[in-house]
């Protein structure tokens, strides 16, 4: 009987104002066979800092996060805080 442990980034998704939400699946496997799954979910802001998130959210961010899309939600948070 062998336990083993691992983590995913199973979803991705960029909602229209550009943040970045993902989902991280931790599954434990028993000779190859699922026997628990657990999620964790984490959001990124526009221009947030990424030190320490997965390679692959780090991209799409890369991608998702424009000059103009930061600007634009940096615009929307100042309009919401009444700046």
């Amino acid at each position: 009987m062998a336990l083993t442990k691992t983590t995913v980034v199973d979803q991705i998704t960029v909602t229209e104002n550009g943040i970045v939400l993902y989902r991280e699946a931790t599954r434990i496997m028993e000779d190859g066979n699922q026997i628990s799954q657990t999620f964790h979910r984490t959001s990124l802001t526009p221009a947030q800092d990424l030190t320490g998130q997965p390679a692959n959210v780090v991209a799409i961010c890369n991608a998702a996060w424009t000059a103009e899309v930061i600007a634009a939600y940096q615009a929307q948070v100042a309009a919401q805080q009444g700046v």
